[in-house]
């Protein structure tokens, strides 16, 4: 396998609560990563995280913005435990991310969206092949599940209609006509709009 040369976190961005804080911190230190903690005059907050083995450090800057804490980060990193914790941080606060892994050769570019990988592409050279893509499968199944009661429901107005019409035909009142047209009237509305 390949040994990671780099990762490369571009336009990463976390939004935290204020009770979310300590959990951050919590995560950094079972990465077992040396942290310092500055709160500044307006509020924001400064964590700045060093692998003791490699010495590489990387500084995240929450702001203060209506109640919570936001960090927008771009950086490359080296060291296999500032890595995990930046992949640990991403999931855990459902953040937004482009992570590039470089590797000898080519690069791996992960899509990150409310903490989740939603897309892999490798690259190699001019070559971008898609390697992974989520797919909504739930969604998708709400869709045809509402196309299939769509069809449920035209077929029960077309059948009402079909009924409104046996009784017209056999009516002689014209009042009672006049309402069984009203009748007609709105259901080829709704015919309408439902196989639109």
């Amino acid at each position: 396998m390949a040994q990671r040369v780099a990762t490369e976190y571009v336009n990463a961005s976390l939004t935290l609560t204020e009770t979310e804080m300590p959990i951050l911190f919590s995560i950094c230190e079972t990465q077992q990563l040396r942290q310092q903690v500055f709160v500044l005059d307006n509020g924001n907050h400064e964590v700045v995280l060093e692998d003791d083995v490699g010495g590489e450090t990387i500084r995240l800057t929450f702001e203060r913005f209506r109640g919570r804490y936001v960090c927008a980060l771009s950086c490359t990193v080296v060291q296999q435990k500032l890595t995990d914790t930046l992949r640990k941080l991403v999931a855990s606060f459902k953040g937004d991310a482009v992570v590039n892994r470089i590797y000898p050769g080519f690069t791996m570019v992960y899509h990150y969206l409310r903490g989740k990988v939603v897309r892999i592409v490798e690259i190699k050279g001019e070559h971008i092949r898609t390697v992974f893509e989520h797919k909504d499968a739930i969604g998708l199944m709400e869709t045809r599940f509402r196309l299939c009661s769509v069809e449920e429901e035209i077929a029960n107005v077309k059948q009402a209609v079909n009924e409104l019409l046996d009784q017209r035909n056999a009516q002689s009142d014209a009042a009672r006509i006049a309402e069984i047209d009203e009748r007609l009237e709105h259901h080829s509305r709704l015919l309408f709009a439902l196989e639109a």
